[in-house]
């Protein structure tokens, strides 16, 4: 008998069995059999006319084939699902919610099924894939064993908890509140956890244990910090590509920290920003620049997007200074940003109201999105609600696939997913009544 190897997301689709034994024959007749045995499989393989679909790659022996390829009866099969974004592909979809996290996986354009539930009745910070490795991350919040960062090569399987994010003795008087984000870094096994009361923390052996950034934790500025209605937070991380040694940080409400030592030695990068929640005669000296969001753009790292507290920004020049983009965006104030990594002129954002009422603009539910580098926004709404929608939209709730054309996806408090598989022109429910949404992020 041929052995066939399925994979996640295939292998919960044939009852969890991961290796299947069959006869022999074409590969289109193997794969076909697969099928009539766990019915659940059928149309995630084969396509209506029998052929292997353009998502999922089938190696018999090593060598790559096609359902005309012959098996043997003693061939070793791999049967692999691509989930790497784009339209044309199948989509795996991490949604951090106040009641555990949801992986839904289906094909942009139409309603995604949940592939798995894990942490229920737990809050989900956030949670992601690193893409170097396949190593999926969530931040949990347990109101009985607090945060923690849990890791897993499968989602639907078992998850392991990772030894910190925590504060090393010596600092006794603050403990760990929640992780913000989990980031890959450019150098391998590194990544940064971006966590509340504003610390970084870094790990270099793929997530598995973690160590604070004291040169940030100690800088002499830190006791003029002060929260956000969301607690002192560092949400935004944002590696330089090929670089690992400079950093871009922003922190709720302490503005934006640069490192080009590999965080040895931290810099502000404050000019342009102008705090209105302050005191005009404030203003210029305050520590308490209020941070939304931020990203950096691949392709043109000097060049970062910033929601702020009342307004959008864009730095070309790492970060050192700021210039207000928001023009004619119905509302300055959010939280959500996007970017597409292909266009460095690109963002997108989703506007609320204002600081205290913090639901979509006019009850409509738009994305705004820029090409000229926020010298114009145009609000994008065709697939979601326009009547009566009063959503709110967390700051991690918004995520892109990388894809060409590029693939957004956000969800609401609401418990509301929504995707577009056209860079935003327009957009379908993923899926719906969910647990409020705290983070969505695209598996790949």
């Amino acid at each position: 008998m041929a052995v066939v190897t399925l994979r996640a997301p295939l292998k919960e689709r044939a009852d969890g069995d991961g290796h299947v034994d069959l006869p022999g024959g074409s590969l289109g007749e193997v794969l076909r059999e697969l099928e009539r045995r766990y019915p659940r499989l059928e149309g995630w393989v084969l396509d209506e006319h029998g052929a292997i679909r353009r998502h999922v790659n089938v190696f018999v022996d090593g060598e790559r084939g096609d359902e005309h390829t012959q098996v043997s009866t003693d061939a070793h099969i791999n049967v692999l699902h691509s989930i790497s974004g784009g339209s044309h592909s199948m989509t795996e979809l991490l949604v951090g919610t106040k009641k555990g996290l949801f992986v839904l996986r289906g094909e942009p354009g139409a309603p995604f099924d949940i592939a798995t539930r894990a942490f229920p009745g737990d809050v989900v910070e956030f949670a992601t894939r690193d893409p170097r490795t396949g190593r999926y991350f969530a931040s949990v919040t347990s109101g009985f064993f607090g945060p923690r960062v849990m890791y897993t090569d499968d989602p639907t399987g078992e998850w392991e908890q990772a030894k910190g994010p925590a504060f090393p003795e010596d600092i006794s008087d603050v403990s760990l509140e929640r992780v913000w984000i989990i980031q890959p870094g450019e150098a391998d096994g590194v990544l940064y956890a971006g966590i509340a009361p504003a610390a970084l923390f870094m790990s270099t052996d793929s997530g598995e244990t973690w160590e604070l950034n004291r040169a940030l934790w100690n800088v002499p500025t830190r006791p003029e910090w002060n929260p956000g209605a969301g607690g002192l937070a560092l949400h935004s991380i944002c590696p330089w590509p090929g670089d690992p040694d400079r950093l871009a940080v922003g922190i709720s409400a302490a503005g934006v920290w640069l490192t080009e030592d590999g965080g040895r030695t931290w810099r502000t990068g404050y000019t342009g920003m102008v705090p209105l929640y302050m005191p005009e005669d404030q203003r210029e000296d305050t520590h308490t620049l209020c941070v939304h969001n931020m990203h950096r753009a691949p392709s043109r790292p000097e060049r970062l997007f910033m929601q702020f507290h009342g307004s959008v920004y864009r730095s070309d020049d790492t970060g050192e200074t700021w210039t207000d983009i928001a023009g004619a965006l119905p509302s300055g104030f959010g939280f959500p940003m996007a970017i597409d990594p292909s266009d460095p002129d690109s963002a997108y954002v989703i506007p609320l109201n204002a600081d205290l009422d913090r639901v979509t603009t006019g009850g409509i539910v738009r994305v705004f999105e820029t090409r000229d580098a926020g010298g114009s926004w145009i609000g994008h709404g065709d697939g979601l609600p326009s009547n009566d929608a009063y959503l709110t939209i967390l700051r991690q709730a918004f995520g892109h696939d990388g894809g060409s054309p590029l693939g957004l996806y956000f969800g609401a408090t609401s418990g509301d997913v929504f995707g577009s598989a056209d860079a935003g022109a327009t957009w379908f429910t993923v899926h719906d009544r969910l647990a409020p949404v705290t983070s969505v992020r695209v598996a790949g």
